[in-house]
């Protein structure tokens, strides 16, 4: 649990510097990649769901 805690609030400091979609799209994926190997889990599910984050983030409220 303090795994998941302490790469959600990376994450989320991470993507709120963003300034343009891409940036934001891509470093969702990569976070997502790299969350997944750290709980033994399928990177590209992690990367795919990562990215899904990040765009709906800038969708929603911009991310920045």
């Amino acid at each position: 649990m303090g795994k998941t805690i302490v790469g959600m609030t990376l994450a989320a400091l991470l993507l709120a510097g963003c300034d343009t979609p891409g940036k934001t799209v891509g470093l969702g994926a990569g976070l997502g990649a790299a969350g997944a190997l750290a709980l033994n889990a399928n990177p590209l599910t992690g990367a795919a769901i990562g990215a899904g984050a990040g765009a709906v983030c800038e969708l929603v409220n911009g991310c920045n």
